[in-house]
C-alpha cells in the first residue's frame, strides 16, 4: 500500500443525508419515513421495509420511471413524532413504523426506526434514529435531556 505523497482532494457527501432513487409512479412527501422496496428504490415506507430515513423535501416521481427522481433523506438525528399510546414511561423503548406517517411501539411486521429518547406529551415523543447503525443497538439507553439555559 502506498501512502499519499501529495494532497488528494476528495468528494465528501453531507454526513447526515443520503440521496436515494425513487420508485416509478410515486410521490414521497417531505417528512415521510422512507423505505427501500427491496430493489434499491426509495418509496414511502411500507411495514417491513428497510428504513432509509426521513424525506428532507418532496420527491415527485408520479409520472417518471424508477430512478428518474431522487429523494434526499435525513439518515440520523432526533425527530418529534406522534406515536400511538406513548406514555412518559416509554422512554427507552423502540419505535416502529407501519407506513410513512404511522408510528407505534408495537413491533409486529412493522419497521424499526429508532428509540424514544424524550417524552413531550401523551402520544408525542422525541425519537433518535440512525440508519447507518443498522439495528441501532447502541441507542437503546435513554439519553438525559437537559434544558437549554
Amino acid at each position: 500500500m502506498t501512502t499519499l505523497a501529495k494532497d488528494q482532494p476528495r468528494d465528501f457527501l453531507k454526513g447526515d443525508f443520503h440521496d436515494y432513487p425513487v420508485i416509478a409512479s410515486d410521490i414521497i412527501y417531505q417528512g415521510a419515513a422512507v423505505g427501500d422496496n427491496g430493489s434499491g428504490y426509495a418509496r414511502p415506507l411500507v411495514a417491513g421495509d428497510p428504513f432509509r430515513g426521513f424525506a428532507d423535501y418532496r420527491a415527485d416521481n408520479a409520472i417518471g420511471s424508477a430512478g428518474d427522481v431522487y429523494v434526499r433523506c435525513r439518515t440520523r438525528g432526533k425527530i418529534r413524532l406522534s406515536i400511538s399510546s406513548l406514555a412518559i414511561t416509554d422512554v427507552g423503548k423502540d419505535v416502529f413504523a407501519s407506513d410513512d406517517d404511522t408510528f407505534t411501539l408495537t413491533q409486529g411486521s412493522n419497521t424499526r426506526i429508532g428509540v424514544v429518547v424524550g417524552w413531550v406529551s401523551t402520544g408525542v415523543g422525541i425519537v433518535e434514529f440512525n440508519t447507518t447503525r443498522g439495528v441501532l443497538t447502541e441507542l437503546r439507553a435513554p439519553l438525559k435531556i437537559q434544558a437549554i439555559k
